[in-house]
């Protein structure tokens, strides 16, 4: 199982921060190398997409002052800059629009550069959450497979913090971000599936993995719709969907994009996500998409599992576990004829139930591993 990193006995942001950056620095730095050959691949030298990464830092104190505390800790207690810290934080939104699209980057500059400074040389997901009246024990469900590249499995953490109102949240997520897939002590669980919209990136917004941490101080699906109303004002700075389920038994996929918000509803209790935008109002603003991501596909097997009747955790199991397409399924092992900087895999997959609060995780692409209750 991925370490586990605890700070809600800390007595400030900057405190769990330091907590947090301490415990997993290795990791930590584990990240940073893989984003600085990431960000190289798309011509991107590691130098430059820190610069980037700090035009992002006033929408993030715009947003919750204590996040930007929460960083320097992070960065202070795992022995970095601040500004890589918020590389790793603004990662989706450092990515171009067309990361994904299956077209050669021109990376020659930016591998020079980065070797220069001495670093080290070395996407997608599935979702699913099941309304109460869907569900086989009358509660709601979320599931998700976190498909990327697979040397950041080694990055992984499961991160035990506390909000600045004292309120309990676990996270599944790589180490040196605030947050990633989840659940907190309200019964309010969140994920992540990466989409590329073709204004990403183009004007500073809140970074989705700030966004992430924010929405896991919510009470409900409901209480996320409101705050993300709110935000619109500040504006989002890459496309993500973030499918959500609670205590109440509700659920929804929100997706965000720099140009709104729209909600993707149940369709007789179920909502699946893939990589795409589904939304109406949103499908302008796709980025092309190479095959490898396998978007379309996918999704039309999510909904097949969707459409098998009462679902509960063997059924969630099983839809994790679906290698139906081979290298394109639901659950991905990683093709070796693919470029290791587009090699996806389903790094982890991870079951979460609203009521209960409890989590059950596979540390591996899921058809190799168990699921165990953490």
């Amino acid at each position: 199982m991925f370490p586990i990193v605890q700070t809600s006995g800390e007595a400030s942001a900057y405190d769990r921060g330091v907590a947090y950056g301490r415990a997993a620095a290795p990791q930590v730095a584990h990240s940073l190398a893989t984003y600085a050959r990431l960000f190289a691949f798309c011509g991107i030298a590691w130098h430059d997409a820190r610069a980037m990464a700090m035009h992002y830092l006033p929408v993030i104190e715009a947003l919750d002052d204590s996040l930007v505390s929460e960083l320097q800790g992070i960065a202070e207690g795992s022995g970095q800059p601040l500004d890589a810290i918020l590389a790793l934080n603004c990662r989706t939104e450092i990515l171009p629009p067309s990361y994904l699209n299956g077209e050669p980057q021109s990376a020659d500059a930016a591998l020079a550069a980065n070797a220069a400074a001495g670093l080290e040389d070395w996407s997608e997901c599935t979702a699913m959450c099941v309304a109460a009246e869907a569900s086989a024990d009358g509660h709601a469900w979320f599931a998700q497979n976190w498909d990327w590249i697979g040397r950041q499995r080694a990055a992984l953490v499961l991160l035990k913090t506390v909000d600045a109102a004292g309120q309990g949240i676990t996270t599944l997520t790589e180490a040196g971000m605030l947050a990633k897939i989840g659940v907190n002590q309200a019964g309010f669980a969140l994920g992540l599936n990466i989409v590329r919209s073709l204004q990403d990136g183009a004007t500073p917004g809140l970074p989705v993995h700030v966004l992430l941490r924010h929405l896991l101080s919510c009470r409900s699906v409901a209480h996320a719709r409101e705050r993300l109303g709110a935000l619109q004002a500040l504006g989002f700075g890459a496309a993500s969907n973030i499918p959500c389920a609670d205590a109440t038994g509700e659920v929804a996929c929100f997706e965000v994009a720099p140009a709104g918000w729209a909600e993707l509803r149940p369709v007789n209790g179920v909502v699946v996500h893939t990589n795409h935008f589904v939304c109406e109002s949103l499908l302008p603003q796709q980025a092309p998409m190479g095959a490898f991501v396998s978007s379309a596909p996918r999704l039309a097997t999510a909904e097949g599992h969707a459409a098998q009747g009462k679902i509960g955790l063997d059924a969630l199991q099983a839809f994790l576990r679906d290698d139906s397409d081979g290298y394109l399924s639901i659950c991905r092992g990683p093709n070796p004829e693919w470029p290791v900087q587009g090699r996806i895999e389903s790094v982890a997959g991870i079951i979460i139930h609203p009521h209960t609060r409890q989590i059950w995780i596979a540390p591996g692409v899921p058809n190799q591993v168990d699921f165990a209750l953490v």
